[in-house]
């Protein structure tokens, strides 16, 4: 597979992180759905405060993928 824009996944992070499209843009389809369940899930339950739980680990995921994402873009799956 070819590289893929690091620009281009740097918007995808920013505009629709917590819903993972960065990571299927850059072919981790599995850690994608991890993240689209953890924001979906997080979010419709935040109104019990348990949803808080899977969004802080999602947010922290996310900033961790700030550093990631140039060696994903570099290594596409």
């Amino acid at each position: 597979m070819r590289e893929r824009n690091i620009a281009i996944a740097y918007i995808l992070w920013f505009f629709f992180g917590q819903i993972g499209v960065h990571r299927f843009y850059t072919g981790r389809i599995g850690s994608g759905i991890a993240q689209l369940l953890l924001g979906v899930v997080g979010w419709f339950s935040v109104w019990i405060v348990i949803g808080w739980i899977p969004l802080i680990v999602l947010w922290v995921w996310l900033f961790v993928d700030i550093f990631l994402i140039p060696s994903m873009c570099r290594n596409p799956r």
